[in-house]
């Protein structure tokens, strides 16, 4: 059964539109989550907000909101207020234009979402725009309301749907200067670039989400059902950190080895023999 649409509303492209609705490509409803308790009495505790200056429990009726102008002082906004600010898009996602995925940094991509027709009217609607999307191999971009606040979305062909991820704007990435800055640039010997590759063709797959499964949700759930069969819980081990690299072309070459044991006999002959080549270019 599917979820409960996240939103409703219309998709247009130029004079061609059709109703659709949204819902969360993902979610996180099925992870272990825990409620705060008295230790006391085992009781769920309930919270409340205080007056950061009187200390007095404030009743739900007297929460407002306000927007801090300097210290301690703040200007009062009303919910009405707010509710006020009407965008024009708010129940309409209008495709504005059409652009090459590639060009779109992934710093930008926010949270993705389904989307589908409502009604059999307006699924031949829904498909043309679908399968023009698909068949120019573009993502169209258009602007959607979500939560009051309007977010540009990138929808992309998908299944027999549409995925719509939602952008942040400009403002909301950082630059990556001030990060990477104290990076130097290095000229790394060809044979050292050589041998990380073959342990990157090594390790070259398919990604597959199954195989990397949630650990720390799987410890959680394995404690919670010793708790509960009355087994003392025993304190994990910590990993030992690993050595510190002294000479980077032997931990390569040690890498490599250890790479080509996990691999039948006959696929690893050639990096064998690649890593021979390596260690005459040294002089090892």
């Amino acid at each position: 059964m599917a979820a409960r649409p996240y939103w409703k509303g219309y998709l247009k492209l130029s004079l061609v539109s059709c109703p659709i609705a949204l819902y969360p490509a993902a979610s996180s409803t099925e992870r272990v989550s825990f409620n705060r308790i008295n230790k006391k009495t085992g009781n769920r505790l309930k919270q409340q907000l205080l007056d950061a200056e009187t200390g007095e429990v404030v009743e739900k009726d007297d929460i407002g909101r306000g927007y801090e102008i300097g210290k301690g002082q703040y200007l009062p906004v009303e919910d009405e207020e707010i509710e006020k600010i009407r965008i024009p898009s708010s129940h309409t996602i209008d495709i504005k234009g059409f652009v090459p995925r590639a060009e779109i940094d992934n710093r930008y991509l926010d949270t993705s979402y389904y989307i589908a027709p409502t009604d059999q009217v307006g699924q031949e609607a829904f498909a043309v725009i679908r399968d023009t999307i698909k068949a120019k191999n573009l993502v169209a971009l258009g602007r959607i309301v979500l939560a009051r606040r309007e977010r540009v979305a990138m929808l992309e062909s998908f299944d027999k749907g549409l995925l719509a991820t939602s952008l942040r704007y400009a403002y909301e990435v950082r630059d990556q200067k001030g990060f990477f800055e104290d990076v130097p640039d290095l000229n790394l010997p060809p044979e050292m670039k050589e041998l990380a590759a073959h342990i990157v063709d090594n390790m070259a797959t398919h990604f597959d989400p199954a195989k990397f499964e949630d650990r720390y949700e799987n410890a959680l759930v394995e404690l919670l059902r010793a708790k509960q069969a009355g087994h003392i819980v025993e304190t994990a081990q910590d990993e030992p950190a690993p050595h510190r690299v002294i000479n980077l072309m032997d931990a390569l070459r040690s890498s490599i080895a250890a790479e080509t044991q996990k691999k039948p006999a006959a696929a690893s002959a050639k990096v064998r023999a690649k890593t021979a080549i390596g260690q005459r270019k040294t002089g090892r």
